[in-house]
């Protein structure tokens, strides 16, 4: 009778052994991954990736056998990258375009870019409002790092700029710009002086504080680096700082008897390979960032020729958001067969100018220019679309992929970008190797941000 009883009493101990919840170490376990990292380098082996809260928390070679995970994606066969970033976009168009704008931070997600640098808009507040809340998971969308609003010179071009014309004018926006705890400077050359310009990058470097923008053609580019700008949009400012008669175009433009776009074809003519090679030479020097922006450049020379009507990309724009176009499309179609020739030239040349930096090591970074006015530039695919450009001006779709994630966070000084133990888990989770081809990038399995994960169907 005793032993009777102490087997049914092993027998309710074991029972209730086995009914004791135990909390999975882990919420999510990427089993099998082929991981691609930061630098674009494959693994030699697959991986398992987990992930707690909103941290990669492990990497381990795989061990199909562990079931330490509340939610497995089994990735064979799949290839892990870290999110992608487009290092420019806008949100703007006044508070008649919030919701449109608004709508991009899913579209952002669904192609796989986890962060993005806004270049400067008229919605700062409620930039930094989505980002809050995307910070904290009660929405989805990428991290949002701002300029803020732009700076300018009085009657700027853009709404929401801050107008400067004197050095007490530049202290005040960047106080202003420090009050909002922006993440760097973006300046604008509507109207804005040469020397205002300068002092700007100047007095900004005083501060600490990270600069980026245009170049007024009244500047030539080697002051602009001497005074510490960090980073160039756009090729216009490269290609004048590569012409052999830089100087005397420059005094044309301040004399006022050539513009900025009655100089393209004198600064092509006289584009000089020894003055050019100099030229990388300081931006790679200064560690001066470029954002080429191709993409845009090539949708925007041949609006002329391309229809864009059947675009299934216009279903999720707003018809007030589409409109923001016309301004383009009308002087595209209206322009004179020679500007619309000039224009595919000039961006035939861009595209050589793009292989000439990086093979001279100046850091560049891929930036679709998306946003209100920026006609068919769409949030989300353009990215896609710039990394391919990259790779049609000759870098490797490795090279390609680090002037998206890994140089964006090396030109914002942001740590914890990467697959590596302690890191932020912005992934992206693709059928397809881009390595092999470039345009794989959008075969877009899963996406995951601060840990959450968002399986992707796009129409």
């Amino acid at each position: 009778m005793r032993i009777y009883y102490y087997l049914i009493s092993v027998f309710i101990l074991i029972s209730c052994q086995q009914k004791v919840h135990i909390e999975p170490l882990y919420e999510v376990a990427i089993v099998n991954a082929n991981i691609i990292d930061e630098t674009g380098t494959l693994w030699d082996t697959p991986h398992t990736l987990f992930i707690k809260a909103d941290t990669i928390a492990a990497i381990e070679p795989t061990d199909l056998e562990k079931d330490i995970a509340e939610h497995t994606i089994n990735a064979t066969g799949n290839y892990v990258l870290p999110g992608f970033w487009d290092n420019h976009v806008h949100f703007r168009g006044g508070e008649q375009l919030i919701n449109q704008n608004e709508k991009f931070l899913e579209q952002y997600i669904n192609y796989g870019i986890t962060t993005v640098r806004d270049a400067g808009g008229d919605l700062t507040p409620q930039v930094q409002q989505w980002n809050q809340e995307i910070q904290a998971n009660e929405r989805m969308g990428p991290t949002i790092y701002t300029s803020g609003p732009k700076l300018d010179g009085p009657n700027a071009r853009w709404e929401g700029s801050l107008p400067v014309d004197s050095q007490e004018s530049i202290n005040d926006a960047l106080d202003s710009l420090q009050s909002l705890h922006t993440d760097y400077v973006k300046i604008y050359d509507s109207t804005l002086s040469r020397k205002q310009y300068l002092d700007i990058i100047k007095t900004a470097e005083t501060r600490d504080m990270i600069t980026s923008g245009h170049m007024p053609f009244t500047v030539e580019l080697q002051e602009a680096i001497d005074a510490g700008l960090d980073n160039i949009e756009h090729l216009y400012y490269v290609l004048k700082g590569c012409s052999s008669q830089e100087t005397e175009i420059t005094q044309q433009i301040i004399d006022g008897s050539l513009g900025f776009w009655g100089s393209m074809e004198q600064l092509i003519a006289t584009y000089d390979e020894t003055t050019a090679q100099q030229t990388f030479a300081r931006l790679k020097a200064s560690n001066t960032f470029v954002t080429p922006t191709l993409h845009i450049g090539d949708v925007l020379s041949y609006l002329d020729e391309v229809d864009h009507s059947q675009d299934t990309y216009l279903s999720h724009l707003e018809d007030a958001f589409i409109k923001t176009y016309e301004g383009r499309n009308k002087r595209a179609i209206n322009a004179s067969a020679k500007a619309k020739k000039d224009r595919k030239e000039l961006q035939t040349f861009f595209i050589k100018l793009t292989k000439s930096l990086h093979d001279a090591g100046v850091q560049l970074l891929a930036g679709s220019d998306c946003g209100a006015y920026n006609s068919y530039t769409y949030p989300g695919p353009s990215l896609h679309k710039e990394l391919e450009q990259m790779v049609q001006a000759g870098l490797t779709p490795l090279q390609a992929l680090q002037t998206s994630g890994y140089n964006g966070s090396q030109f914002l000084q942001k740590d914890g970008y990467g697959i590596a133990v302690g890191n932020k888990a912005d992934l992206v989770i693709l059928e397809k190797n881009p390595l092999e081809n470039i345009r794989n990038t959008q075969s877009i399995r899963h996406t995951i941000k601060n840990g959450v994960v968002y399986t992707i169907s796009r129409d």
